[in-house]
């Protein structure tokens, strides 16, 4: 029996919590403790590994995390519009909305980066403001046929890949060597160097996530049976992992400046991630506590987020570290460390619990 485009599936909303989630557990530094205090080769310090970036040419669990979010996009963007359409929305409208939404996405990325150095800057390595670009170009093709957003989504990332292999500039034309590559000298063009080797041209090939996102949820809204849409699902996902990581002798799978490798390996765990997640829960009926877990993050994403990134986290772990290393501080400085962390997190999501709880949802 298929899904009608009126009804929710719940997989998508958990797999925007869960990615929600980890992604302020960030905000904890729960990870760095572990890593910085293990010793390297241990079964923790590898696990805390994956939750952080790869230095260049590889691939973590971490490196997925924001294309997660940037596929969920896209997958959400079909029921939205199709929502909005229901409710009497004309086009212009749903365009406008579309555009002041990237607009707000695009304010808000560069004024996190504006925070700490205090200064002024207009890069796009953060998620919102790559979501920014990604989300309107995303729209703008929706409604062409399937094989043109295909076609145009690997083909910017050919694009991508002819401008970092043949840019022309001396002491930048090494595609894909650090800080020697098209996407730093873009970026010392009109804001300084980032650091790390993030390069503010990803949100050009990470529209493919986006892309691919919005034909996921196409196929989602679908008539096709339940099983038939997660055989596609399948098939697509492991066609992109294998593809992207064969590519990776010839191209590296870089996500600091979001190689085509990169891009095609990431989308296809992101698909793959999703399709697990509707086979247990919209396939399987496998339902319950944990979804309802995830799914109040997801609920209120942009604010948790937000308010992790300016200082939220920071405020509640002032709060409660007094109480913490109280009740552990005797026992070990380390164990007190964590637990603060622990307790850091579990308050982000109960207050994402309480939000859900008084029906109060943060949207633009």
């Amino acid at each position: 029996m298929s899904k009608t485009p009126s009804e929710r599936i719940l997989s998508i909303d958990v797999f925007r919590g869960f990615t929600m989630f980890l992604l302020i557990g960030e905000f904890t530094g729960l990870m760095n403790l572990l890593m910085q205090h293990s010793l390297q080769g241990t079964f923790i310090y590898s696990l805390a590994e994956q939750f952080h970036h790869h230095p260049w040419n590889g691939l973590r669990f971490w490196d997925l995390i924001q294309p997660f979010f940037m596929f969920i996009v896209g997958l959400s963007l079909p029921f939205a519009v199709l929502n909005r359409q229901n409710k009497g929305e004309s086009k212009n409208q749903i365009f406008l909305h579309i555009l002041k939404r990237s607009a707000i996405l695009l304010f808000l990325g560069w004024a996190l980066y504006c925070i700490g150095p205090g200064e002024i800057t207009f890069y796009f390595q953060n998620v919102l403001a790559q979501i920014a670009v990604t989300y309107m170009i995303a729209y703008l093709i929706m409604n062409r046929s399937f094989t043109f957003q295909i076609i145009f989504s690997f083909g910017l990332l050919a694009i991508v890949e002819v401008i970092y292999r043949f840019f022309p500039v001396e002491g930048f034309n090494h595609a894909f060597v650090y800080k020697e590559n098209f996407g730093t000298w873009l970026d010392l063009q009109y804001g300084g160097e980032s650091s790390g080797g993030w390069a503010s041209f990803n949100a050009i090939p990470t529209t493919a996530h986006t892309i691919w996102g919005v034909l996921v949820g196409q196929l989602l809204m679908s008539k096709k049976s339940l099983n038939k849409k997660l055989k596609i699902l399948i098939l697509a996902g492991v066609f992109l992992v294998t593809f992207g990581y064969l590519m990776d002798p010839i191209t590296p799978i870089i996500k600091r400046i979001a190689t085509s490798s990169f891009v095609i390996v990431s989308g296809g765990w992101s698909i793959l991630v999703l399709a697990i997640l509707f086979w247990i829960i919209d396939i399987l009926h496998f339902k319950g506590k944990w979804t309802i877990f995830f799914g109040v993050v997801g609920m209120n994403s942009l604010f948790i987020y937000l308010f992790s990134h300016v200082g939220g986290a920071n405020f509640i772990e002032q709060i409660l570290h007094p109480f913490t290393y109280a009740l552990f501080g005797n026992w070990d400085i380390l164990l007190a460390q964590i637990m603060t962390s622990v307790f850091v997190w579990g308050a982000l999501w109960g207050i994402c619990y309480w939000m859900y709880k008084n029906r109060l949802f943060i949207k633009i």
